[in-house]
């Protein structure tokens, strides 16, 4: 994992947008194609699943409140047939919603109104993420003074192993492998505890708090462990 490259900006990647809102899709375009990117745009659901299925872009930037489907059937219909990360933006800013939209299938959620570099950042980080689970034979994952090895089952940190319950371990490897994904606290509670635990949100933040004492070097303010608020976590990697 660690040696995956995301496509890079101005290396033909491609971004299709789907967005109702012209100012939106206006100050979508100028800064991805000032940034390097090549576009396709629509402002409907039915024709953006289109372009997603003959376009076969890089990424989709999608928002909830389209015209003809709700983006939420949107994106639930493209997870049927397609893995393409899927930047949900929307002016929902509940958090009901973004967890909706996360377990739908979703990559990542920004809410109306966002910066370039924000919107930028979360881009890098879904193609990023794309890449590795497109490489996902590669059984290390590194980034930053973070070393995980899936095949030895051994985590270090600035080069000093870190011991690990074996929940703590599945609870990081999990986040490994959607590593720039926010993951959903129901999605974490099925993987790493099983479908009977889906709402028991403390055993997360017990089992959290326990991993950034051993990883982070400063557990009150974590560089890797990051916390969705009312949403879930995310292993960041930009």
């Amino acid at each position: 994992m660690s040696d995956v490259s995301a496509p890079a900006a101005g290396q033909n990647t491609l971004v299709l947008i789907i967005e109702d809102d012209a100012q939106i899709r206006r100050f979508l375009r100028t800064t991805l194609t000032s940034n390097g990117y090549r576009i396709e745009e629509t402002a409907t659901a039915l024709d953006g699943i289109n372009k997603a299925a003959l376009r076969a872009p890089d990424v989709i930037i999608l928002d909830l409140g389209l015209p003809d489907l709700d983006g939420l059937e949107v994106m639930r219909r493209l997870r049927e047939w397609s893995s393409t990360p899927v930047i949900v933006v929307s002016a929902r800013e509940q958090e009901h919603d973004k967890v909706e939209a996360l377990d739908a299938g979703a990559d990542d959620y920004l809410t109306k109104p966002f910066g370039t570099s924000e919107l930028l950042a979360r881009i890098r980080v879904a193609l990023r993420h794309s890449a590795r689970v497109q490489g996902s034979d590669d059984a290390v994952f590194e980034v930053g003074d973070l070393h995980v090895d899936l095949a030895r089952r051994t985590v270090s940190v600035r080069g000093e192993d870190v011991h690990l319950t074996p929940l703590e371990y599945k609870l990081l490897t999990t986040l490994v492998r959607y590593a720039g994904r926010v993951v959903t606290h129901r999605q974490l509670l099925n993987e790493v505890w099983g479908p009977s635990y889906t709402n028991e949100s403390h055993y997360l933040r017990v089992y959290m708090g326990q991993l950034r004492h051993k990883i982070e070097a400063d557990p009150a303010r974590p560089r890797y462990l990051l916390t969705e608020a009312g949403v879930g976590y995310r292993l960041w990697v930009d």
